[in-house]
């Protein structure tokens, strides 16, 4: 978790303020398309007899991009499923990588550009820079210089872009990530929780327990404190998924994080039950409701270490005999999108 020099840095006040007034007016068209296009949706599933017949043949574009903020210039890789329709908008999937990966090896690890094909829907993955971080982890925990913040706020703006570039339905997007990129994701979404619908956390740490690269090992090792970060009440929906034989990052942060978001909406805690599906890892899934409504989800995979689950066999930090994380995402954001 070395820092390094960070790039020159935009005006505060004028990003801020470009930032909010160009998600805001995307925001009212994307409320304005969004009824159609579902409605347009329904039709041609009852027509054609369910989503499994939506999905078109082929692999979709693989696309790159970059975008620039206060912490500098970012690239990124886009999955954009074939067959657009005329007038079509889709949701957007933000997938954010853990240290030592990059754009690509996510998208093969984890293999959630199949899913964005097959149930249609747009998937971004942003890539650290190794000059900002030297194991292209994102510096999620740097918030005593502020740095965590900058690179929140390029995320956004490379969000921003490809709302701009692509037919993203912006009252559907969704951030997802691996360690630090989970850590990342729910930085991501107490910055900004009216641009997100839901958020997955995959083996990381909540926002509030570390404040520096020293405090950042600390909490790691389960060792420090959860603080919620400001004001709490419309963040967005969160699953959690996490291993219980992590050892570089604690399962207890996962509990952390249900907990917190569960605190801050008042909900309370479910009566946890066991799910196994064949032969792969037992899960334990522990909702935490406020009345009826869904604030967090906790799913902790029996014997998982620090690995996406159910990804790719090979793959550097994926675990194949674990349950498909990839189609627990996808399901938790279509419940949370309306589309499921």
């Amino acid at each position: 978790m070395t820092k390094k020099r960070l790039s020159p840095l935009w005006s505060k006040s004028l990003s801020k303020s470009l930032s909010r007034s160009f998600f805001g007016a995307l925001t009212a068209i994307g409320r304005a398309q969004s009824s159609t296009v579902r409605q347009s949706a329904k039709a041609v599933r009852r027509a054609t007899g369910g989503r499994t017949a939506l999905a078109p043949r082929g692999k979709g574009e693989w696309l790159s991009g970059m975008a620039m903020g206060p912490a500098g210039v970012r690239r990124y890789q886009l999955l954009k499923p074939p067959g657009m329709l005329p007038g079509e908008r889709l949701p957007l999937l933000v997938m954010l990588h853990g240290c030592g990966q990059d754009a690509q090896s996510f998208a093969l690890s984890t293999r959630m550009n199949r899913l964005a094909v097959g149930e249609r829907f747009l998937a971004l993955y942003p890539e650290q820079d190794r000059r900002a971080n030297l194991q292209g982890c994102w510096n999620w925990y740097d918030t005593d210089s502020r740095n965590a913040y900058r690179e929140a706020a390029t995320l956004a703006a490379a969000i921003d872009q490809v709302c701009l570039l692509y037919p993203v339905d912006v009252t559907r997007i969704g951030v997802a990530g691996l360690s630090a990129g989970a850590s990342m994701a729910a930085l991501l979404a107490s910055r900004y929780p009216t641009r997100f619908r839901a958020v997955v956390m995959h083996s990381g740490i909540p926002p509030g327990t570390a404040h520096s690269a020293s405090s950042a090992m600390r909490a790691m090792l389960g060792r420090a404190a959860t603080a919620a970060p400001g004001a709490l009440a419309h963040w967005p929906p969160l699953l959690v998924i996490h291993g219980s034989a992590d050892g570089v990052v604690a399962p207890s942060n996962g509990e952390a994080a249900a907990q917190l978001w569960a605190d801050a909406a008042g909900a309370r805690r479910q009566v946890s039950r066991p799910v196994q599906r064949g032969q792969r890892r037992l899960m334990t899934l522990t909702d935490f409701k406020h009345q009826r409504r869904l604030v967090a989800t906790l799913c902790t995979v029996d014997g998982l270490g620090h690995a996406w689950s159910g990804g790719a066999a090979g793959q550097p930090y994926s675990d194949a005999t674990g349950p498909d994380a990839s189609r627990m995402v996808w399901s938790f954001m279509a419940r949370q999108f309306g589309v499921a």
